[in-house]
């Protein structure tokens, strides 16, 4: 059942009786946060489509960084709209699905860009406008979780990767990245329940899927996800 607060109701009827069996998960994080290999092992556990982050077929990643001043809102444009197309797919299926980043998040990439001069103001506000309108056909997710990384773990794992187009990435855009995503749970969290999920250190995701399903039942907007010993 689609509603004006999330993707669908609280359902009992999922994977294992999972509350969130057909839940809209959306996974949130900085680069190199760990949100593809999270998203991976949580649709599995709880038998939910995965929807991943264009990477392999997005057309315009190798000269965003090639060029990033050059090919910044062409970039954005380009992600604002698959994403789109993601995120209105998970809600038309209807059954529920973990998302690899989020539409919601293109914005702080953008507004970062901006800040750093690497994106011209004008083409910001077309965005920031472009986005606002395709938001009033959006029904939220359920429930977004932040894995809390912080810019020099990220930096470190974007390293051990090795995919040779990041080579360009710095300690400086991740900081600017983790700032604004501070400023981006504030705001979110007020519209889709939050959890933030200490990250620097992996979890065993059976636990991490308890862990969620405890929280998102308590109905709190913003809660922070501690592992225990």
């Amino acid at each position: 059942m689609t509603t004006q607060k999330g993707a669908t109701e609280k359902d009992t009827g999922g994977t294992a009786g999972s509350p969130l069996g057909k839940a809209f998960i959306g996974i949130a994080g900085i680069i190199g946060a760990g949100k593809t290999t999270l998203a991976t092992a949580l649709g599995q556990h709880l038998g939910l489509d995965v929807h991943y982050e264009p990477v392999i077929d997005n057309e315009y990643l190798a000269d965003f960084y090639r060029e990033t001043k050059r090919y910044s809102f062409a970039m954005q444009i380009y992600l604002l709209n698959r994403r789109f197309q993601q995120h209105q797919e998970i809600i038309w299926r209807g059954r529920g699905g973990v998302q690899d980043r989020t539409i919601y998040e293109d914005a702080i990439f953008a507004k970062t860009l901006r800040d750093m001069d690497l994106m011209d103001n004008r083409d910001y506000e077309t965005y920031v406008n472009l986005f606002r309108n395709l938001s009033n056909f959006m029904c939220r997710p359920n429930v977004i979780i932040y894995l809390d990384v912080k810019p020099k773990t990220s930096m470190e794992r974007i390293r051990e990767r090795d995919r040779g187009i990041e080579s360009g990435i710095t300690v400086e855009y991740l900081t600017r990245l983790y700032n604004n995503y501070e400023e981006f749970l504030h705001e979110i969290s007020r519209l889709i329940p939050v959890l933030r999920v200490h990250w620097d250190d992996f979890w065993e995701v059976e636990r991490l899927a308890e862990a969620i399903t405890r929280e998102y039942m308590r109905d709190s907007f913003l809660r922070e996800v501690a592992q225990l010993a």
